[in-house]
């Protein structure tokens, strides 16, 4: 239940924007960021902590009220091309469903064709999935409760778990540093494990990468893997300690050199002169065909939380808070910077960076394109009346110089989902109705709407169909009217899950083909926030994804009935949306962690159903199950 109201919670709309931390220093102006960089010395970074400390001095008399009034407005996750399916030492099949093609994306579960690969509640379970009918937990290796495993990526014959370390002592010193200070003493740190797995039954760890911070993201480019971790320093200890006694630099380690861990050298941190940020940004890029050469290490002060990857740059996203300042009688939104680093192999480098007005929802609002990098933002209050939100599409050259841009779409409303399909892109912004916009993208210095499309409830994901037709997957809503004055918001709620087949083949004139409501209010799936969720194969005729469903009570507003927990198989085609399966692991009268299917995926003409205690396997033709093992 809890999670049930996790979500609700999360797809209410009416949400307030995020209230800003106040500040005293000048407005944000809007501008291109000068890009030539400069590393730093011990001297400018305690400068820019000890400024960071004065500052937040003088603003300590808005904390309070600011931690009492913000609300942080939660964003649904979604990413561009689907998982495409493979051959790599077992039958065909299926991949993590990925936002750009050849950029792979860590997830609680990966196959190989042969095995299955699950992270569940902190331990790794390898599975024999062929043949289904004597499916086979072969393997489990428990970690510890410092290490918490999260996600993982699987390459040939490595395996790579990717996860949170939390350190209860002070880091190790080597002799000429026995006087330092390394705060604080308990650190989290992101820590990827490498496995070979020629032999599934018995996996050997070789390698042991890791760095300081909280894991943002990782990618997967062939045989690289990159890191992405932000790091928080307690630069308030410079108070009560001698400078020359503190360093403050984030740390890594490689076992594939060491198994000490190092400081990261001053000049590889880097930063942008006039730049405020305190926190570290950290990149750690490695060679799993090269198991003995260490990870290069990027680090840059100003942290991200969302991240965009093609196969040749990096684009790391924050929204700036901290530069709102304060106003009588209200806040601005916040911008974003957003920094581009530039990758070859395990090298990684800082390009470029800029300020892109309002907030970035989530990876798939930002795209790379024929050397532009494009962004959708929302920018302002969604429900502010008198100073309506508004949604833009900016486009940047390779320098993140700006050279075109939409501004004003559908004032009052924010983004929902986008999508870019190469020089189309598909943009939805909801309130209460969803506006579904179609954007010519061809001439990146004049992008145009070409069509709009007003229906209600919101997609919060989009995925290809075709050139010409895209899928939509979010909920329905239902307005109601307060009766109570005439000039009050109607009151809007969401209700089923629902999906959608947009035809666009008229750019001018897009239509909902086909649309699908499933349950009532409080139905949800992952695949509202987490695009991995879902198993897409054209071909195969397979659209399925995890699902919780709940029915509305008659005459009740606030009530519902629990009535399934599992999948749905669909099959989405030009001439109708087809249930073809209900998949579960039922466990009883209501929704249990036990039986939640949280991963779908097909190897050959079979598809697996994983859920935390359980892999079930169906054949593709009429979905009859055809084996199952328990993982408890």
């Amino acid at each position: 239940m809890k999670k049930r109201w996790i979500v609700f919670l999360a797809t209410v709309i009416v949400i307030t924007t995020m209230t800003a931390i106040f500040t005293t220093s000048k407005p944000a102006v809007v501008s291109q960021v000068d890009p030539e960089i400069q590393p730093v010395t011990k001297e400018k970074l305690t400068e820019i902590f000890r400024d960071a400390i004065k500052e937040e001095k003088r603003n300590q008399r808005f904390r309070f009220f600011a931690r009492d009034t913000a609300q942080q407005e939660m964003s649904v996750s979604t990413e561009s091309a689907a998982g495409d399916s493979a051959v790599k030492g077992g039958s065909e099949h299926s991949e993590t469903n990925t936002q750009v093609q050849g950029v792979d994306e860590a997830d609680i579960v990966k196959t190989d064709g042969e095995y299955i690969y699950q992270l569940i509640d902190g331990k790794l379970n390898i599975i024999k999935a062929v043949p289904a009918n004597v499916m086979q937990l072969i393997t489990t290796i428990p970690y510890s409760h410092s290490f918490s495993p999260n996600q993982m990526f699987l390459y040939e014959d490595k395996l790579v778990v990717i996860g949170h370390t939390f350190h209860d002592s002070t880091p190790d010193k080597n002799q000429n540093q026995r006087s330092m200070i390394y705060p604080p003493r308990h650190f989290e740190a992101t820590t990827a494990i490498v496995y070979d797995i020629q032999d599934p039954k018995n996996p050997e760890e070789i390698r042991r990468v890791e760095v300081d911070g909280n894991h943002v993201t990782s990618r997967r480019i062939d045989n690289y893997i990159y890191l992405v971790a932000n790091h928080y320093p307690n630069y308030w200890i410079m108070e009560d300690t001698r400078e020359e006694d503190i360093d403050l630099r984030p740390r890594f380690s490689d076992s594939a050199t060491s198994e000490e861990s190092s400081l990261v050298p001053y000049e590889k941190i880097q930063y942008i002169p006039g730049s405020k940020e305190t926190n570290f940004t950290l990149i750690a890029a490695f060679d799993l065909n090269t198991p003995d050469k260490e990870a290069s290490i990027t680090s840059y002060l100003g942290s991200g939380n969302l991240m965009y990857m093609s196969k040749e740059n990096i684009y790391i996203a924050v929204a700036n808070y901290y530069a709102i300042p304060f106003r009588e009688g209200g806040s601005d939104s916040p911008d974003t910077n957003v920094y581009k680093f530039t990758v070859e192999g395990d090298k990684v480098e800082f390009h470029s960076s800029t300020e892109v007005p309002g907030t970035i929802l989530n990876q798939f609002s930002m795209d790379e394109f024929n050397g532009s990098f494009r962004v959708a933002t929302t920018k302002g209050d969604t429900w502010n009346n008198s100073k309506p939100s508004s949604n833009n599409l900016f486009i940047y050259d390779e320098n993140l110089q700006q050279i075109g841009s939409l501004s004003d779409l559908a004032r009052g409303e924010r983004i929902y989902s986008a999508r870019f399909m190469g020089e189309r892109i598909y943009i939805v912004t909801f309130k209460q109705v969803d506006p579904l916009f179609v954007i010519d993208a061809s001439n990146p210095k004049a992008p145009k709407v070409l069509g709009e499309l007003k229906i209600p409830g919101f997609s919060n994901y989009l995925h290809p169909y075709d050139e010409n037709h895209v899928i939509g997957f979010g909920q329905d809503t239902k307005v109601v009217a307060d009766n109570k004055t005439s000039n009050s918001e109607p009151m809007v709620y969401t209700d089923g899950v629902k999906i959608s087949l947009f035809d666009i083949r008229d750019v001018n004139n897009p239509k909902e083909k086909f649309t699908e409501i499933i349950g009532g209010r409080g139905t949800y799936s992952p695949l509202n926030y987490d695009h991995k969720a879902l198993l897409f194969n054209k071909e195969k005729g397979i659209f399925a994804f995890p699902i919780t469903v709940y029915q509305n009570l008659e005459g009740k507003m606030y009530e519902q009935k629990f009535e399934f927990q599992g999948a749905y198989v669909y099959d989405i085609h030009l001439e109708g949306i087809d249930l073809k399966a209900k998949l579960s692991h039922d466990t009883g009268p209501y929704e249990t962690w036990e039986g939640e299917i949280q991963r779908l995926l097909t190897i050959g003409d079979t598809l697996y159903a994983i859920s935390p205690t359980m892999i079930s396997a169906y054949d593709i033709k009429n979905y009859n199950q055809t084996g199952e093992v328990s993982l408890r």
